[in-house]
């Protein structure tokens, strides 16, 4: 917001809050729903990347150095059973789910929202006993509002393109306040803070050169949650310039209104979603022809810039896979889906993916550009060795709003992210256990206490 005023607008913030704080949401039963589905396949999601080295040392990390100092200031980090301070054990999670691609997301904001407001959900609720699985649905639908249209007043307001860190951070400030019970002064001083500490990461250096930095997730959890205890203390930071100020009133006018929680995508593949229209071009080509990668001479990829852009060459790292267009191709005709196991360890040096990648060529197109971000449009043509070309026409990545999950979808990917760091035994039980969570009368606590132990190594 470069030269812009940051005087409040007068009642602005007030109607922000009373949503927020609400006694008795006026939330549709739609959203609490999708909450629920989105809760059960973010945790899916960080179980499955329990095992990957940037989980390990952010464990260790928050268990080490951002550690509480008595029981009433820890929690255990989850799927690891070690304490940590709340905003560790926010900070350890959302990293983990950060590094393993696969978590929700939401089109106009080009980033992710729940990889943040899981964990701090979990951090919170350690020392709720009385929470109902109902309060923290609600909760986090009202986190997702908050977080959403934060991030459409950034990216509208300013030039750089930051990564979720920068605003889903207030998401989580907005979760905090409203299950610890503060009133709007607190609420509207934590925001300001998560926003004034927020980590406006470069999302495109990252792209450019993938490390376990990933998308500032994990940051943005961690501020989140140290804003709501920070202004609990009178510490302050207000105001927050992507909800008070001129500049940012036209994206708050709706709230309450438009439920951007359901317009939030589900991913089919632990990958960077700039891939998964490339990805759905060719599935689709080989589904209806059924062709073996055998059978193929060359693939042409079409997709938006920011997609062509993505790591092209054989991966040195789980960060790369999952930031490789061309990898994520090769990686889907050999296996016919991609799982956390595809983008670890002895996958990624697979010479059969590595010949698969000199077939295939990626370039940019303006319909396709056209369509980003509220988009991931893609198409693709296979030429058959026999000669025959084969074209998918043009494909949006699928789980958003126009294809969304069937419940047989969801949970098929959630064993597949959690069977081998959970067992078929333990992830019957969490996927059962979270989904009773829309029912009146069901605490949150014991469906947590199934998260905290660690998971089977690798």
């Amino acid at each position: 917001m470069a030269g812009a005023n940051y005087t409040p607008v007068d009642g602005q913030f007030e109607k922000i809050a009373a949503f927020v704080l609400a006694e008795k949401p006026d939330l549709p039963e739609s959203s609490i729903e999708m909450a629920d589905r989105l809760l059960v396949d973010t945790i899916g999601v960080c179980a499955g990347a329990s095992n990957l080295e940037v989980g390990k040392i952010a464990r260790e990390f928050a268990s080490s150095f951002i550690a509480g100092d008595s029981a009433q200031t820890s929690t255990p980090i989850l799927f690891d059973g070690r304490m940590a301070s709340l905003p560790g054990a926010a900070y350890a999670a959302a990293t983990q789910i950060d590094n393993l691609d696969g978590h929700d997301g939401f089109n106009p904001v080009k980033g992710h929202i729940g990889c943040a407001v899981v964990p701090a959900l979990f951090s919170f609720a350690r020392h709720l006993p009385g929470l109902s699985g109902r309060e923290a649905l609600e909760a986090m639908v009202i986190a997702y509002e908050v977080a959403a249209r934060t991030g459409l007043a950034l990216h509208g307001t300013v030039s750089d393109y930051h990564t979720s860190g920068a605003w889903n951070a207030l998401g989580v400030a907005a979760l905090g306040c409203r299950l610890l019970g503060h009133d709007a002064n607190t609420l509207r001083h934590a925001i300001g803070i998560a926003e004034y500490h927020g980590p406006r990461s470069q999302m495109m250096r990252e792209i450019d050169n993938p490390t376990m930095l990933h998308d500032g997730s994990g940051m943005g959890a961690m501020v989140g949650v140290s804003s709501v205890l920070l202004a609990a203390k009178g510490f302050t930071g207000a105001p927050a310039a992507t909800l008070e100020t001129a500049e940012a009133t036209p994206f708050w006018q709706d709230l309450g209104e438009r439920w951007t929680i359901a317009e939030n995508y589900i991913k089919p593949y632990p990958i960077c979603r700039w891939a998964h229209g490339s990805i759905d071009a060719v599935r689709a080509i080989v589904l209806a022809n059924q062709i073996t990668p055998e059978d193929i001479a060359s693939i042409e990829v079409r997709t938006f810039h920011e997609g062509s852009r993505l790591f092209a060459g054989m991966p040195e790292n789980t960060t790369q896979a999952q930031y490789s267009l061309p990898f994520a191709v090769a990686t889907f005709l050999l296996n016919g889906r991609i799982g956390p196991e595809h983008v670890e360890g002895e996958a990624l040096c697979d010479p059969r993916a590595a010949e698969i990648l000199k077939q295939i060529t990626v370039s940019e197109s303006d319909r396709h550009n056209d369509r980003f971000p509220s988009g991931r449009w893609a198409d693709a043509t296979i030429e058959l060795k026999d000669g025959t070309r084969l074209d998918s026409g043009d494909i949006n990545a699928r789980g958003g709003p126009d294809s969304p999950f069937s419940d047989e979808e969801l949970r098929e990917k959630f064993d597949a992210m959690t069977q081998r760091a959970l067992g078929a035994g333990r992830t019957g039980k969490i996927w059962q256990a979270g989904l009773d969570l829309v029912k009146a009368d069901v605490l949150f606590a014991p469906f947590a206490d199934l998260l905290y132990p660690p998971a089977n190594p690798a």
